[in-house]
């Protein structure tokens, strides 16, 4: 039977052996394990009316999602930075695209962006359905590109959600220093007053290498290393030793809850760095090249508070320069 349980995996097995025209015909696949026997009959109707067809030539062979993703986990994820993590991603997406052809790709999203949840059931945030939609995505065009196993972009009519997460909250410097008068942790007191005056992230802070009046991060965010001059003020904070992570995030949510500040994230220092720059008249090259951004999209973020840099800017408008 072309159907059967094997009963060493725990799953149906899905096997087609024929002659089809003068052709043998040969396929197996594993089915997933929570599937009933209802459900491995339909696939072996399904599958089988497909092959037959594709051996008859009434039907030109659509490769699946699945094998492209496939062969992206096995060409392409393994030299990526964050490789494990899109594995992962793209493992939650499995029921959304399992046994779809390419050509379906579109809908897969769409379904997924529906009915994706949470395992409290809550909706997952835009910018999730976004990252997993994008590695799909991907992984689809690679097997297009690299392996023709589309006639066309599959990810032409692909819709992602919109993320709208930028967070405009900035603090100067008189409420960094009330923030770390209300902190009693020495430590969480020095990573506070390194990131305002630095930009620097909470890992980046962790691991950067003093050198020679420098941070020195050898491995960023954007793939790059980066130097960030140490400021004269923090000089006394940067023998101190960080605890991990979990503990300073705690006390540093102990001392915004003590002055008022319980809208205030760790990240929100590295903005306001930004910020601090801006008012002081540092153009936005120089505040994303201090940030580490790769690109000026993401300096962009910060135009809106250079408005001492555009007031002067409009002033220049019908000067007349006499020689």
């Amino acid at each position: 039977m072309p159907i059967y349980r094997d009963k060493t995996r725990g799953c149906f097995v899905f096997e087609f052996d024929r002659v089809v025209e003068g052709q043998r015909v040969r396929a197996r696949k594993l089915l997933p394990k929570t599937w009933t026997r209802a459900q491995a009959d339909a696939y072996d109707r399904q599958e089988a009316a497909r092959l037959y067809a594709v051996a008859t030539r009434v039907e030109r062979h659509q490769h699946t999602i699945e094998d492209a993703v496939a062969i992206y986990l096995k060409e392409r994820v393994p030299g990526l930075k964050s490789g494990d993590n899109i594995m992962g991603e793209l493992a939650q997406m499995y029921w959304a695209y399992q046994g779809r052809p390419m050509s379906a790709l579109a809908d897969a999203c769409k379904e997924y962006t529906a009915k994706a949840r949470k395992a409290n059931g809550s909706k997952l945030a835009a910018a999730t359905l976004r990252n997993r939609i994008r590695y799909l995505t991907s992984a689809c065009r690679y097997a297009w590109k690299h392996h023709g196993m589309s006639e066309h972009d599959p990810a032409d009519r692909v819709i992602s959600p919109t993320v709208r997460n930028e967070r405009r909250f900035f603090i100067d410097r008189r409420q960094m220093l009330q923030l770390c008068r209300a902190s009693k942790h020495r430590a969480t007191r020095a990573a506070i007053r390194i990131a305002f005056y630095s930009g620097m992230r909470i890992s980046e802070i962790k691991r950067a290498e003093r050198v020679n009046g420098m941070f020195v991060l050898h491995d960023t965010k954007n793939g790059e290393p980066r130097h960030v001059p140490i400021h004269p003020r923090i000089r006394c904070c940067v023998g101190i030793a960080l605890p991990d992570q979990s503990r300073i995030s705690k006390h540093f949510r102990d001392a915004r809850k003590a002055v008022g500040m319980d809208w205030l994230h760790f990240h929100d220092l590295r903005h306001s760095a930004a910020s601090e720059m801006i008012n002081a008249g540092v153009d936005l090259y120089t505040v994303g090249a201090v940030l580490g951004h790769k690109s000026a999209v993401s300096t962009k973020r910060y135009a809106h508070l250079a408005t001492d840099s555009i007031k002067d800017a409009l002033t220049q408008i019908g000067r007349k320069k006499v020689a």
